[in-house]
């Protein structure tokens, strides 16, 4: 369980994040055409997975949007992961201009929380998913995460893009 604040409140999640040189889990994920997605549709691509609690919030809104403004990592894709319905990820995408990223709802499916361990136990945001960014690599082997220890907080853009890019991170 990695303990997290919202507001400077602690909460929890389920678990921890899945360790650098790991193997991702699998997934099963609505796109905005409600079609099922899991890792193999983006296979012999880098993922950065920038998993939000919700797009209708500043702070994930912005993310997104930093992401998608900033993936210029050959052969990558940025998935948008969040409980949002895919319609709601479809409107932030248009109002955004957000065509560099793939929006996935867990609508059908939480195993994807419970797999990455961001599940939020307890809270008013029980139920949803904490911050984090994960980055994979062509393989679907884990390069990167980051649980963000503040929900209230933005990621480190540069090390997770500095890690899709094959780079060096620094501290």
């Amino acid at each position: 369980m990695a303990q997290i604040t919202l507001e400077g409140n602690p909460i929890n999640t389920n678990g921890e994040l899945p360790t650098v040189g790991s193997q991702a889990p699998d997934f099963k994920l609505t796109d905005g055409d409600l079609n099922d997605k899991s890792l193999a549709d983006f296979a012999g691509k880098k993922k950065l997975l920038n998993i939000v609690v919700s797009l209708e919030t500043s702070i994930c809104a912005d993310s997104s949007k930093r992401f998608n403004d900033k993936v210029a990592a050959a052969n990558a894709v940025v998935l948008v992961i969040s409980a949002d319905l895919p319609f709601a990820q479809g409107r932030f995408c248009a109002a955004g201009n957000a065509d560099n990223v793939v929006t996935l709802s867990m609508m059908r499916d939480k195993n994807f929380a419970k797999d990455y361990g961001v599940l939020i136990q307890d809270g008013p945001l029980a139920g949803l998913i904490a911050r984090a960014v994960v980055v994979l690599d062509e393989n679907d082997k884990v390069i990167y995460t980051e649980m963000v220890p503040e929900i209230a907080q933005e990621p480190n853009y540069d090390n997770a893009l500095a890690a899709l890019a094959g780079e060096s991170i620094t501290a």
